[in-house]
Parts: structure tokens; sequence; C-alpha cells
């Protein structure tokens, strides 16, 4: 190990590291620069820096005539050092700006100390701006200082010109080394940012309306004795003082219904939920939902609701209509097409499913070339044939109702059709984006679904409910009438913001170890 790995680096991981194996090339030279740094007395992290100004908001209200006195941070992100002056462009947190920096004004000792500096650091420049001859809006440094000296070098993408063209390479575009090193990614692709601006903004907006119908916003517990509202297999855990199995929650239905039974007449949650199912670009085992639930209303009203939750999202952050997803241009104004599922397979697939029994459903799955499970009941054969022929192909939004009976256990019976209940998804761009149903309110019925469930369960089906005690009780003392809803965020925000992936939308999604 040389000195420039071994100076003041005891506590850190590059140390441990080199026990196993070299640094590169790049790293040994920082670690060298880093103490060269500390011998002229200069702190590589120190605490703070004052920030008036981002680089955006500088180019927006630049005026020729009164150059302005500002101070700024950011990233290295590109830089041309010379012999008395030099440029260089710094990141922030809304955008690029560069950077003039000349010895005479800065100092010999200040300059001496910016050579020693990398594309990655972050540094601190206080100066006023100016417009340079090829007409760029720039800061002209008179002070400056190192904030964060970057260890490892980031990627910079390069281009040259080949048989006339602009060739980039280097780039860091391997999508699944972007997922994993998320801030490498937002660093050196600055777009990526967009995505998640206007996911927040989303969620803002979304929040607000809410809000603004009087509905309260609250909070249920991710941990549960008992998990429901929802079919799919848990994450249990374990809780050591009280000696017993826990769940991570995959949908906080039962809980917010508790709510309704207690008196309010309308609540919602931002709930973090989590499946132990597959993972592929529409599915993550953790993700986001809201669910809201509101009393003495039905799932006719929750379409419409929907309908300009929906349209004002995309008004509020794409000032427009339509979205375009997957190559579509889809129109989000209301109101959306409403079909029966048993409609819908018709349709698409020339079936009709109505008052099938299990071994006829079989039979029209098997004619459509469907492979099904032998344990699967006649609900499951039904969303097989409608995943596999019907959802794909609803790309403007549509609203599918009237689910069999066997398929929502927590559905209110329909008013008027025999088998089914009144439950909606709104399937949009090919995929669900929501749930909802008159909720059912009848405790005895309740029971008997859920004990039905608990029979599927003995059958193999590991994603039937399970009977929760606690929440039948909370019925027993009287719901009123009630709508609830559900809507997945993160698909949401691919559907507005065009995103091809889950993983496109989530910080951190979950990915196989390294």
């Amino acid at each position: 190990m040389t000195d420039a790995q071994d100076t003041n680096l005891h506590d850190s991981p590059y140390s441990q590291e080199s026990e196993h194996k070299a640094l590169n090339d790049q790293m040994h030279r920082r670690l060298e620069e880093r103490k060269l740094l500390e011998e002229e007395g200069v702190r590589p992290y120190p605490y703070g820096f004052d920030v008036t100004r981002h680089s955006r908001d500088i180019k927006e209200n630049f005026l020729e005539e009164t150059p302005e006195t500002v101070s700024v941070a950011g990233r290295i992100m590109a830089v041309r050092k010379m012999g008395k002056a030099s440029f260089f462009n710094i990141q922030d947190a809304k955008g690029r700006i560069q950077v003039y920096m000349k010895r005479d004004d800065v100092g010999q000792d200040a300059y001496r100390i910016f050579k020693l500096l990398d594309i990655g650091d972050i540094v601190g420049v206080k100066g006023f701006t100016f417009r340079t001859k090829t007409g760029e809006i720039s800061i002209h440094a008179e002070e400056f200082m190192l904030l964060s000296k970057s260890l490892r070098p980031i990627p910079v993408a390069k281009e040259k010109e080949v048989d006339g063209q602009k060739v980039t390479y280097d780039a860091f575009s391997d999508k699944e080394l972007r997922y994993r090193q998320r801030y490498v990614d937002l660093i050196v692709n600055p777009e990526v940012r967009n995505t998640f601006v206007k996911r927040s903004a989303i969620v803002t907006f979304m929040r607000t309306f809410f809000s603004e119908k009087g509905y309260l916003e609250v909070e249920t517990p991710i941990l549960q004795p008992v998990y429901g509202g929802a079919a799919a297999r848990p994450f249990t855990t374990h809780h050591n003082a009280l000696d017993m199995e826990l769940y991570l929650r995959i949908a906080n239905e039962l809980y917010l219904k508790r709510l309704i039974v207690g008196g309010f007449d309308g609540v919602f949650e931002f709930a973090k939920d989590f499946r132990n199912e597959g993972i592929d670009r529409f599915h993550n085992p953790e993700f986001t939902q809201v669910e809201l639930y509101v009393a003495y209303k039905d799932y006719y009203w929750m379409m419409e609701l929907v309908e300009q939750l929906i349209y004002r999202a995309n008004l509020a952050v794409n000032n427009s209509e339509n979205t375009t997803f997957l190559d579509n241009e889809i129109s989000l104004k209301p109101p959306f097409t409403r079909l029966s599922i048993a409609d819908a397979i018709m349709q698409y697939c020339d079936r009709d499913i109505s008052g099938k029994s299990e071994s006829e459903l079989r039979n029209i799955a098997k004619d459509l070339g469907l492979e099904l499970d032998p344990k699967i009941s006649s609900g499951k054969i039904i969303d097989e044939i409608f995943g596999e022929f019907v959802e794909p192909k609803l790309i403007q939004p549509t609203f599918i109702m009237d689910y069999p009976t066997e398929m929502s256990p927590l559905a209110k019976e329909h008013r008027s059709k025999e088998g089914v209940v009144e439950r909606f998804e709104l399937i949009v761009g090919g995929k669900e984006l929501c749930n909802s149903f008159s909720e059912l309110n009848d405790p005895v019925i309740q029971r008997n679904r859920l004990e039905e469930q608990a029979k599927l369960r003995l059958r193999g089906d590991d994603e039937a409910m399970v009977v929760d005690e606690d929440f039948l009780r909370a019925l027993e003392y009287g719901m009123p009438p009630c709508a609830g809803l559900g809507i997945g965020i993160d698909r949401l925000v691919m559907l507005l913001c065009g995103e091809e992936s889950i993983r496109d939308v989530i910080f951190f999604p979950h990915l196989k170890p390294e």
C-alpha cells in the first residue's frame, strides 16, 4: 500500500477495500490529490457553504447592464485548465453554468489548489455574472472553495466526429447499472430528475385534490398481524418482543374501512405496500399506492371522480389532455369507455363467460390456447383470459366493470346482475391503473366470502385472502355504504411521464444481487 492510499483513511471503506484489491489508477491519483490538498491546509470536506443562487435562476434573470454578485455551489462537470485562467462548468440542482477563474483574481495559492481539482469534485464559487465573447452567461469567480473531494471518477460521455457524424461514447447508459447506481445516473443523466420532479408534483396534486374535498389523510400500520385487502403473497417477519409473526401490508384497505366504521366520511392514505411476487417492468415488490374510502358513495360515483382526478393531474404536470405511453397517444379527457369484463372478453375473444362453470371456463381457456395451473379457480381462470387476450389491447382509458363475485370478495354484490359485484378496474395503455369497489358492508356475507377464500387457500391458492376476525368485528358494528379506490402511483407516473418501466419511476428499484 502506498502512502497516498494510507493517509488519513484508516476509517474509510477505501482503506478496508485496499486490503483485498488495488484501487484503479484514477482513484490512486485522486487520493494523492487529497493528500496534497490537506498538506496545503485545505479541508476536503468542510461543513457548509452559503448558496444564494442556482444556475437556472441566474440565466433566467441575467441583465447585461447589471452584473449580479452570486454565490453558487455544484459539481464540476467539465474543465479547461490553462496557464493563468481556466473555465469549468458546475452542475447544481437546477442545471449547469460556466465559471471563469483567473489566477490574478482568486490569488496564486487558491489557483494552485484549483489545479488539484477534478471532474466530479463539488465546489462553491462566489463572483459576478457576465456574458463571454461567445455569448454564454457565466460567473467570473472571485472566490472558490472545495466542498467535497470526489475520490471515485464519474463516467463522462464524450463526443467525437466520425464520417461527419457526432458519435457519443463512454455514456452511462447501461440500464441495470443506472438502476443500481441511481446516484451516478442522476449526476450524469440530469434529465432523469425530471421524471422524479413530476412524480412529486403528481402526488402533491392528488393530495391537494383529496384534501380540498374534505377527506382526511391518515396513516395505518405497515406491520400487520393479519394481512388482507388484496390477493397477493405477503412478506413475513418476526416480532421478537411479542414472539409473533407479522406481515408487511399488501394493502391498507381493511384498516381504512375500520376508520369509516369509526365515523369518518372520507379517508385516504399514500402507502408503501409490499407483495412477495415477481419482478418485471410493471411490478416491483415494494410499491406506492393511494387508497381512498368515501362513505355514502358507490362505484359509479367513484368512476367520475377517477376521470376528473387523472385528467386534471395530467393537466397539472403536462399541461395537456393527452399523454404518450409506449408509443401510443392516449387521450385522458373524460368520459372514459365502460365495459363489463364479460362484454370485454366477448368483444376481444368472441367467447361468452357469463354463468359458466369452472370446467366450462377451463375449456374456453384451452380453446384459446391458454395453459392453466390445475389448482386455480373460476375467478382466476377469467382473470387469466382477460389478462392474456384483452387487457393488452385496451390502450385508451377503459373502465372494466362487474367482475365475478369470486374475484372480488371485498366488493358488494351488483344491485341488478346475478353472480357479479360492483367493481371496476381502469385499464390504460394495456395495464391496470386503479381498482375500485362499492364496498361490501354486510358482515354476514363478508364472513362467508372470506371463508370461501380460506377454502381456496386449502386448494393451493396462496394468494387467496385470509379471515380477519377483527375486521369482521368492525363490520358488525355497522359500516355505511362506501366507495373505495386504490391507484398505483408508480404506474400513474409511468403513464403521465411516458416511462416504459416501473424501474424508471422508482429511485431505487429492487434488483438481483450484484
